[in-house]
Order: structure tokens, then sequence, then C-alpha cells
């Protein structure tokens, strides 16, 4: 059990300040919000994901996620979600695609 309790400890330390991708995420001041869809709203398998970004002093874009899934080319619109709930998140990056510790977060409902 000793074991146990110093392999937990080693992986905490080594995930500190990793962000919600799993990579280490750097806070250089940007905010960003999704503002639509709201949370817990129903919504169809193509959903327009709307989201304000105030960038600090690296941001330039933002990155999104499906149930923690990089959703490579997006371009404002989530497509194809299979039915129930699901958690879509928008995390601002760098010019170099390195997300940064802004991030937001809502969960819908696919009917």
């Amino acid at each position: 059990m000793k074991g146990v309790g110093i392999a937990l400890a080693v992986v905490g330390l080594l995930t500190f300040g990793v962000g919600g991708n799993g990579w280490a995420s750097n806070d250089d001041g940007s905010k960003i919000a999704i503002t639509s869809p709201a949370a817990g709203a129903k919504v169809a398998s193509d959903v327009e994901v709307v989201y304000e970004l105030t960038k600090g002093s690296q941001a330039t874009h933002a990155h999104c996620f499906v149930d923690g899934e990089y959703q490579k080319g997006w371009k404002g619109t989530v497509k194809g979600m299979s039915p129930g709930t699901h958690e879509i998140k928008v995390v601002a990056a760098d010019k170099d695609h390195h997300t940064l510790a802004a991030e937001s977060a809502v969960k819908v409902e696919v009917q």
C-alpha cells in the first residue's frame, strides 16, 4: 500500500499545472467564454459554437474539443455528434497551436 501512495504522489506532481487537454498550459492572461450553446441546451447533431476570446499576451485563436477529443479543422461548427450528453470545450491557443490555460466548457444534450 505504501508503494501505491508514492505512485499517486508522483503522478500528482507530474500532472501539476496540466490543462484540460493533458498538456501543460500557460496562463497568459487570456479569457474565453462559450456564449452559445448554453449549458444544458438541447441541440442537433451539428451545432455552432460561439465564443468570446479576450486575448492575453500569447493567444491568437481557440481550439475545440468534444468529450476530450480535439476537433481538427474546426471552423465554428461541431458536426456529427451522436445522441446523448456531450461536453464541448474551447481552449485558447497561441500561434504555434499550443493550448493556454484559458478554457470554457458546456455540456449539451444532442437530440
